[in-house]
């Protein structure tokens, strides 16, 4: 029996090597179990947390500047005249709430913005932004040169004649050749323009004849005037289509398309300030356009 007993304990007796293994055998597998039970439970999950978070971020960063690229270049901005700002022109411009509160309230004074420097002491916008959309003000031509006086000299040396202005819309081809710079050719230019009119509305008209300069138009505004009581063939532009606005010589088809369609949007126009209002409208020339409308 004590020979049996003694057999047993030879089983459970260790040296204090075997002992130091077995201890450190069993903080091994505690280790691996809070490992295992960890990973398992989520409780290590912030590294690849971390990861998936830095990548998503650079995902993200990518993504906000596509978009910035894609606002910086989806609108582009065309000349326009600044008097007629509507709120969503203003927000794409990058203009503020207040500001074109601001341009609104000057408007609605019946007041106009006849410059940058103008704009930018109604509008209070800052220096950035004027420098940015000032470049795109396009000003009507009589606005732009109210301020200029220029005196023009006479092309000779002869002794200045008492002049008889005549009526520009009976004048023939040798009246107008009187005008020095003024010669055959451009004589004729001016006698189909005045056929696709049926009549001029105004002297200044020549201004956007091909070949006037300004020392001929002023030359012609001293020999040649357009009566107050001239009857001229007016467009009623709340009336006429598409074709009949596109044969008015100031019109091209894809303008007169606008016109309709703004008409049918916005309802009927009041003045030559809401033609104004319609991108490319020809804003140089919109003083005479009104002479030829009918509202």
């Amino acid at each position: 029996m004590k020979k049996q007993i003694k057999f047993l304990k030879s089983y459970f007796l260790f040296s204090r090597e075997h002992r130091s293994g077995i201890f450190l055998l069993a903080i091994l597998i505690v280790l691996l179990q809070f490992i295992y039970y960890g990973l398992k439970s989520g409780f290590f999950s912030f590294k690849a947390d971390s990861k998936e978070n830095q990548e998503w971020l650079l995902v993200q960063s990518k993504i906000d500047s596509l978009k910035k690229v894609k606002t910086e270049t989806s609108y582009q901005i065309q000349p326009f005249n600044p008097n007629f700002i509507s709120d969503y022109k203003g927000y794409m411009l990058g203009m503020s709430i207040d500001e074109i509160d601001r341009l609104h309230q000057f408007r609605a004074k019946n007041k106009y913005v006849n410059s940058a420097n103008e704009f930018q002491a109604v509008t209070q916008v800052s220096n950035e932004l004027l420098q940015k959309i000032a470049p795109f003000f396009k000003f009507p031509d009589w606005v732009t040169n109210a301020k200029k006086q220029t005196v023009f000299e006479t092309f000779s040396n002869k002794k200045k004649e008492k002049i008889n202005p005549i009526n520009l819309n009976d004048a023939s081809k040798e009246d107008l050749m009187k005008i020095y710079g003024i010669g055959d050719k451009i004589s004729d230019i001016i006698l189909k323009e005045r056929d696709k009119f049926g009549a001029f509305a105004s002297v200044d008209q020549l201004e956007y004849v091909w070949g006037i300069s300004p020392e001929i138009l002023e030359s012609c505004k001293q020999h040649f005037f357009v009566p107050s009581d001239v009857v001229i063939k007016k467009i009623h532009i709340n009336n006429a289509s598409v074709k009949e606005l596109s044969q008015f010589p100031y019109f091209n088809y894809a303008f007169s398309k606008q016109i309709v369609t703004y008409r049918s949007m916005n309802g009927v126009f009041h003045s030559i300030e809401d033609l104004a209002k319609i991108n490319n409208c020809p804003l140089e020339k919109l003083k005479i356009i009104a002479l030829y409308l009918e509202f």
